[in-house]
């Protein structure tokens, strides 16, 4: 009886090395397939251009294709719900901007929780918006916008998107500003452009990493920057708090995974994001690009939790600038 007990016992502890091994031997062997970094904005935009530049760098660490999709539509909801639907085994990353945290306050429906339905593996970028306008613009100045408003000017400015950071800035410049600028949304940076240049808007709030060279290379003058501090790749340009604007809320670039995807998995994926971000030629074409490394950069939980704060903040912001859910 005791024999068979003390073998029971072995088999039991057997059983449990076994697993054990084979949880490890798991969590070693992850990624077990390509990596797909979900992209919740359309093609040529400031996110997406980060996903690919970052999806390069970090195929021969993960050992692994790393692609880029695109998902676009409702201010990025539709992607984000996409990744919330994923399985949770770390194969499935949302790659996103500021506008994922937004969503819940001003659409009705957003599909997901940024809170509930997601973890945070890197936060990549923070991510200032250009106040822009077409070089032939009668608009030198932001104050120059500012003293049409003022007069009863018809203005107008172009997001890219509804539930973006680009609406909400817009919406407080005309708060704190007395003025009223109408909202004019497009599924991207990339899309507003057109209609910026022609003169269609007469201004456009969009994402450092995708205008920045084009006020470089001079086919759009820049009036403005959004955030707490000046740009490195363009100094001369002032921030809206400089301008008499309140408002230093900024954007960014951040990765997710599905809320339950394993520890290590999201370890794994936050030291490839890392590692690529450290790379010289990517530092370097962050910062050129308009955006701000993140330094020291965030473990998943920092992230995760300042994500979780960011809700709120951008819920308030939202009802300061009169947004009703859509």
């Amino acid at each position: 009886m005791n024999f068979t007990l003390s073998r029971r016992k072995a088999l039991l502890a057997m059983l449990a090395s076994t697993l054990s091994a084979g949880s490890v031997r798991a969590a070693d062997a992850f990624p077990s397939r390509p990596v797909r970094l979900l992209v919740n904005y359309p093609p040529g935009g400031g996110t997406d251009i980060m996903a690919r530049v970052l999806a390069e760098a970090m195929r021969d660490d993960l050992g692994q294709a790393v692609v880029v999709e695109n998902r676009p539509g409702a201010g990025g909801a539709v992607g984000a719900a996409e990744v919330a639907r994923s399985a949770a085994d770390g194969h499935t990353v949302l790659v996103t901007a500021a506008g994922f945290v937004i969503g819940p306050s001003v659409l009705r429906s957003p599909g997901y929780d940024p809170a509930k339905d997601f973890v945070g593996v890197a936060q990549i970028a923070i991510v200032p918006l250009l106040v822009v306008v077409p070089p032939t613009s009668r608009f030198k100045t932001f104050q120059d916008v500012l003293a049409a408003g003022r007069r009863g000017e018809s203005l107008s400015f172009a997001s890219f998107g509804n539930a973006t950071p680009s609406h909400l800035i817009g919406e407080a410049i005309n708060h704190h500003a007395k003025i009223s600028m109408l909202h004019v949304p497009y599924k991207g940076g990339m899309q507003a452009l057109p209609d910026i240049v022609a003169g269609s808007v007469d201004l456009g709030l969009l994402d450092a990493v995708s205008m920045t060279p084009l006020v470089q290379q001079g086919r759009l003058r820049a009036l403005a920057v959004t955030g707490p501090r000046r740009l490195p790749a363009l100094p001369g340009l002032p921030t809206l708090v400089e301008l008499g604007i309140p408002f230093d809320a900024v954007g960014w670039h951040g990765a997710f995974a599905p809320a339950g995807t394993p520890t290590a998995a999201v370890a794994r994926l936050n030291a490839a994001f890392v590692k690529a971000l450290a790379r010289p030629d990517i530092h370097k074409r962050i910062v050129e690009g308009g955006s701000v490394p993140i330094e020291p950069p965030l473990t998943p939980a920092q992230w995760t939790a300042q994500a979780r704060r960011e809700v709120g903040q951008w819920a308030e912001a939202a009802r300061m600038a009169g947004v009703e859910p859509a």
